[in-house]
C-alpha cells in the first residue's frame, strides 16, 4: 500500500515513497529521475529502460544513491528499493519497525508480496520505461525468483556480485555456515547480526535466514511457504541476463556467479569480471568501471 511521497533535499532528485506491508512495516522506494533530457527514445523496438536496485542482504537501499545517481547523469531513470527490516536511516527513510521475534518473512513474502508493491510504485513514477533489475548479492536471488513470477514484464536481469552460496569457501562471519546462522536465528527468533559483527548483515527475520540457509544447503531455491516451483520457472525464462563478478570479492567468486547463472540455460546472458579490485561492497561508491558496462550492455538491448 501505498502511503504518499517525500523528496529527500540532501540527496539531488531523489524523490522516497513509502510502502506498508502487511505485517505493518513501512518500505522506502527511492526514485530518481534521469538527469535533463532522455537519451532513449520511446519505440516498440526501444522501450527506455528504468534500472531498479534491489539491495544485498543488510545493505541499506539508500547506500546504492552512489551507484544510482550517476547512472541518472547517463540518462537512465533509477529506482532504489529497499529489502524489508533493512536500511539505517531515521524514518521514513528506513525500515520500521526493525525485525524481530514476531517476524515472519522470508524470500517468498519478498518477491510475492514485497516486490510487486515496490514494482507498481516504479511503474507509477516511470510508466514510459520498462524496468531492468539490478540485484546485488542476495537481491540478485530475488531478482531472479520475482522475474520468474512475472516473466515477460522484465526488460532484463543485472546481476552484480550475486551467486548462490552453495558449496563454496567463507571466511571471517561466514566461516559459522548457514546451519549455525539458521540455528542463532532460530533460538534468538531472529537473525541478530547487528549484535554479533559489524559485518553481521544486520538484523534480519529468522524465516529470511532459514530461507538463505536451505539455499546454501542444497543449491535450490526452495523457500518456505512456496506457490510455485522456482527451479522450474528460472529454467524457463528467456530475457538478457549481465553477470557481473568483482575481482576481490570473497563472499562471492565467479564460481558462486557461475552456478546462479547455470539456473537460466535460455536466458541470454553476458558475463564480465570486473578488473578492479572493488570487493563485494566496493562497486556502490566507486561505480565508474561498473556503470560503464551496465550503460554499455543496456545501450546495446
Amino acid at each position: 500500500m501505498r502511503t504518499g511521497a517525500t523528496f529527500t533535499g540532501s540527496l539531488r532528485r531523489m524523490e522516497t515513497v513509502p510502502i506498508q506491508m502487511p505485517d505493518g512495516t513501512t518500505v522506502p522506494v527511492r526514485m530518481i529521475p534521469a538527469k535533463g533530457p532522455h537519451r532513449h527514445p520511446i519505440t516498440a523496438d526501444t522501450p527506455r529502460p528504468v534500472v531498479v536496485v534491489v539491495p544485498g542482504l543488510g545493505v541499506p537501499g539508500e547506500f546504492y544513491s552512489l551507484f544510482g545517481k550517476p547512472l541518472a547523469d547517463r540518462g537512465f531513470d533509477v529506482a532504489l528499493l529497499e529489502i524489508r527490516g533493512n536500511g539505517a536511516a531515521p524514518p521514513p527513510r528506513a525500515c520500521r519497525p526493525k525485525p524481530g521475534a514476531a517476524s515472519q518473512y522470508g524470500y517468498q513474502e519478498l518477491v510475492a508480496v514485497d516486490f510487486p508493491a515496490m514494482f507498481e510504485a516504479v511503474r507509477e513514477r516511470f510508466p514510459d520505461s520498462t524496468p531492468y533489475l539490478l540485484g546485488h548479492s542476495m537481491g540478485g536471488q530475488l531478482g531472479v525468483m520475482y522475474a520468474s513470477r512475472i516473466r515477460g514484464r522484465l526488460g532484463g536481469l543485472i546481476l552484480v556480485a550475486s551467486g548462490t552460496p552453495h558449496r563454496r569457501g567463507y571466511s571471517g562471519l561466514a566461516a559459522l555456515g548457514s546451519t549455525a546462522l539458521s540455528l542463532t536465528a532460530n533460538l534468538a527468533g531472529f537473525w541478530p547480526g547487528d549484535t554479533v559483527t559489524a559485518g553481521g548483515f544486520g538484523r534480519q527475520s529468522k524465516l529470511l535466514i532459514a530461507d538463505w540457509a536451505r539455499l546454501a544447503r542444497t543449491g535450490r531455491f526452495q523457500p518456505a511457504g512456496a506457490d510455485i516451483d522456482y527451479e522450474e520457472r528460472i529454467g524457463r525464462l528467456k530475457l538478457p541476463v549481465l553477470s557481473i563478478t568483482m575481482t576481490g570479492d570473497e563472499l562471492t567468486p565467479r564460481g558462486s556467479a557461475r552456478q546462479l547463472l547455470a539456473k537460466l540455460p535460455n536466458a541470454d546472458s553476458t558475463i564480465w569480471h570486473n578488473p578492479d579490485p572493488l570487493g563485494h561492497n566496493g562497486w556502490i561508491s566507486d561505480p565508474a568501471s561498473t556503470l560503464d558496462r551496465v550503460e554499455k550492455w543496456l545501450r546495446d538491448r
